[in-house]
């Protein structure tokens, strides 16, 4: 591939697109989990839902549309659930593990953009960050919130991003193969980019962009429950 070409999904090699896996952790996700996985299919038939624990239709739902479906008899958390789809996706022969949110935030047409410094061999990972590229309607309070969780990740971690806590990632299967999160709930993030640092496994930051609805914004963490991711993750360097 041209080192200067642009990728899209319409230039995206079809073998590349074989090849890459797009893992969704879904939790009660049932009332947008459908048109997520819509979206991804008819780019990236290689779906893997991995429904944690879900109380509501979650797993129904997912069975309907995605072409694999695993399922965590409890809910064990985001990261944990992540973990398991990634291993499951090196399993199956993936080249490129994709990481999609299940709550409409994410935009397939971004995926290319994260794919596109993996093949140019620029980066084994790829982080999205909306601060680089746009945030659609995203409230005041989240924006601190999240500005918060890059401070607290340039202090903790010692690696400077722009967006320290944004679901949508690529990963070469050399990153994904040694990328092991440990970190079952939403700490994972911040692990995430622990690993990164201690593998020295190349990343870049590529502009996506994140669109907030009233459901995702439900969904979504409240600086309370930053706080609380805060802690566990915390507690988990401390009893490493």
């Amino acid at each position: 591939m041209d080192a200067n070409e642009d990728i899209s999904l319409a230039t995206l090699p079809d073998h590349v697109k074989a090849r890459t896996f797009v893992v969704i952790p879904a939790y009660n996700e049932g009332p947008a989990l459908a048109d997520v996985v819509a979206e991804v299919r008819p780019y990236f038939d290689e779906v893997i839902v991995v429904d944690d624990g879900s109380r509501d239709n979650t797993h129904a739902v997912a069975k309907d549309c995605a072409r694999y479906v695993l399922k965590h008899l409890i809910n064990r958390g985001q990261g944990a659930a992540i973990q398991t789809g990634i291993e499951f996706a090196l399993i199956r022969g993936a080249d490129y593990v994709v990481t999609f949110d299940a709550d409409g935030q994410h935009r397939v047409e971004d995926i290319p953009t994260l794919l596109a410094p993996i093949l140019k061999g620029d980066a084994e990972i790829a982080l999205g960050s909306r601060f680089l590229g746009s945030a659609t309607d995203l409230p005041a309070t989240r924006r601190l919130v999240l500005k918060a969780g890059v401070w607290f990740t340039r202090i903790f971690n010692g690696v400077r991003l722009t967006d320290a806590h944004n679901g949508l990632r690529a990963f070469s299967r050399k990153a994904a193969q040694r990328i092991h999160i440990r970190q079952d709930r939403m700490a994972h993030a911040s692990e995430i980019i622990d690993l990164i640092r201690e593998t020295e496994l190349p990343f870049v930051e590529v502009p996506v962009t994140i669109r907030y609805t009233e459901y995702s914004l439900a969904k979504g963490q409240s600086a309370r429950g930053a706080l609380r991711i805060a802690f566990h993750y915390l507690v988990g360097k401390m009893v490493d």
